[in-house]
Formats: C-alpha cells, structure tokens, sequence
C-alpha cells in the first residue's frame, strides 16, 4: 500500500488525466468565455500546464469573488478554468485513495450518494428510533485549518510531489474567506493562534473533497468510538439518531470535544436532541418518520426567483430555455417531498407565451 501511494506524480501530470480533467472541467461551461478561450488552443494550453506541473513551476491564478444568497449568504471564489483543470487532475488521482475509507453515510460529493439519498436514508432511521440530535458545524469552510487538513491528507500521501500540489492549492485560497471567520481560541492556545492559515474557497472541486477529507475523523470517531449506528452527514451537517435521550446529550458533548480538536465548534444552541415526531430540519425539508415537507423559506425562495426570472423574460433578456431548465431543476428536487400542490400553485398560475415576432 504505501507503494502505490508513494508513487503517484507521474499518474497527475499524465497527458490522459489532464486531458480527462479539462473534459471534466468544461462540463456545462463550454458555453462560458474562460471554458471558450481554453479549448480554443486546448492540446498547447495542456501542454504547458503539463511541463509546469512536471516542473513544479505552476502558480495558481488570483480567485475571482462573487456573494449569493440561496439558500443563505456565501462568499463563492472561483478559480480560473485552468486551476479547475489541475483541481480535476488531483482529484482524479487521490480521490479514490481517500473514497475507500469513507463512511458508507457520508453523502456529499460523492459519486452514487447525493442529496436525495441523504434525505431517504435520515427518513429510514428516524422510522426506527425515537429521537435525533441534529448537528451543524459553525463557519465550517472559513474554519477550516490548513495545518490540520495537511496532517490529515499526509497519513493517506506520502508521495511529496503529490503532497506539494496539495499545499500549492491549499495556499493559494489562503486569505479569501478570512472576513468570514469570527476567530474562536481553543484551549492551548496563543495570540498567534490567530495568525493560523485557514479557510477553503467555497466553489473549489478540491475544496468540497477536502471538506470529506478533513471530516473523515469525526465520521469514524462517530462510529467508532460512540458506536453510533444511526447516522447520518452531508458536508457539515449531520444527524445521530437514538433512542435514549440521555445518550444524545453525552455524545453531544463528545463531539463538542472531538470538534476542538479540529478546531471547529457546532452551533450549540441549534443541537440538541429531539423526538423524530417533532421534524427533523435537514437539507432544505423537514423531515417526519413517513413524511417529508420542503421548509417554507425554500418555496418563498423560488417564488422569488421565478418571478425575477419571468421580469427578465419579458424584458427579452433571458431566454425561455433558461427559465425551463430552471424550473425543472427545482421541480426534480422538491418532488421528493410533499409538494404538489406548492407546484401546481406556483407554476399554473404563470403562463410564459412567446413573444409574436
């Protein structure tokens, strides 16, 4: 094992994996101008970032920043199309190395997971268990330690070139989510604590892997060491079923404690334990034993947009497909809970008649 894992460079900077990755990275984005201009001279600008990386002489490019606010207001950084292609490159590579030691529960950005099967598989134990302790972890991609994550990928790589791409990457989204961390002092700590190189750019492909890198721990600790069999996590949210109360509130405290270790801290005050019957929030429903609704902001939401999406329509600067992918996209999601007649409201009542030439 340590073999193979010592000798992996060659297989990232391999002229089959970029090319695999560049067809990854332009997925849905051949239409936009940074996918455009690199497939316009794709075999050369593949070649040159091959000998830098073979070289060691690749530098990523500055992130270009941009806020959302659904489901809730995130600072997304986006790299530019070629850094995407290097991300693919090293996932195409490590991903499997780390996915064989995965959790079966574990349901982000995963292949063959998702957030559907999240939600069945929530559902399924809160069919057999009385009560739920329901996690999230605070400011979790602004928090995330880049020393600790590096220790965390180093027990799986030990190949050093691999390594050094790990932490050219990592350093390059250093700074960017820094106004979105509120500095928390774990015990051990000093003032230069602060000065600790945190936080991953949200919009990153490593960065989402990462995320079940650095979590990989608490999932095994939560198995493991609690023995916790009903449980459940997508990215940093997370749920443990039982069914003794009591139980809930002493694993709480464990994962509280487990956590610092990481130098991460849960919203306290949203978990604790409840009865299953109350609904369970999760992943934009809320969750019954037999049932599942979408939570109201969710619909709120996408009445919103549908109707700035209409506006825009009308005013012939979005084109019907658009609206249509739109709107199916949100339909294949929120079908999976009672939402049928929120559908048939909202959709029956707004005709889109193309415009008479």
């Amino acid at each position: 094992m340590g073999r193979f894992y010592r000798h992996l460079y060659h297989q990232v900077t391999a002229w089959d994996n970029l090319l695999l990755a560049w067809r990854k990275a332009r997925k849905g984005k051949r239409g936009q101008p940074p996918a455009a201009r690199f497939e316009q001279n794709v075999g050369e600008r593949l070649l040159v970032l091959q000998q830098e990386l073979s070289s060691k002489t690749y530098r990523p490019g500055p992130y270009v920043n941009f806020t959302i606010h659904e489901p809730k207001k995130r600072l997304i950084s986006a790299a530019p199309f070629r850094d995407r292609v290097v991300h693919h490159a090293l996932c195409n590579v490590i991903e499997p190395l780390f996915e064989r030691r995965f959790i079966h529960d574990s349901y982000a950005n995963r292949v063959g997971k998702g957030t559907h099967k999240a939600l069945d598989r929530a559902q399924s134990f809160a069919r057999g268990h009385a009560y739920v302790l329901t996690c999230d972890i605070r400011q979790f991609f602004p928090a995330i330690d880049h020393a600790i994550l590096l220790d965390t990928i180093q027990q799986v790589i030990v190949d050093p070139d691999v390594l050094w791409l790990c932490r050219t990457i990592l350093h390059s989204g250093e700074g960017v989510l820094d106004a979105e961390y509120e500095m928390v002092y774990f015990p051990g700590d000093d003032l230069f604590a602060a000065c600790r190189p945190r936080g991953l750019p949200i919009g990153n492909l490593t960065s989402q892997f990462w995320a079940n890198v650095y979590l990989n721990p608490l999932d095994h600790f939560i198995k493991r060491e609690l023995k916790c069999r009903g449980y459940v996590r997508y990215v940093d949210d997370f749920l443990l079923f039982a069914d003794d109360k009591r139980l809930l509130w002493q694993w709480r405290q464990a994962i509280i404690d487990f956590l610092s270790n990481r130098r991460l801290t849960l919203h306290e005050n949203r978990c604790h334990p409840r009865p299953v019957t109350e609904g369970i929030p999760f992943l934009g429903f809320i969750l019954f034993p037999h049932h599942r609704r979408l939570k109201n902001r969710k619909g709120f939401a996408f009445r919103r947009r549908f109707r700035n999406m209409l506006a825009e329509y009308e005013a012939g600067r979005l084109p019907l497909d658009a609206i249509t992918a739109s709107v199916q996209g949100w339909v294949n999601h929120v079908r999976y809970g009672q939402t049928y007649g929120l559908r048939r409201e909202l959709l029956s009542s707004h005709l889109i008649i193309p415009p008479q030439p």
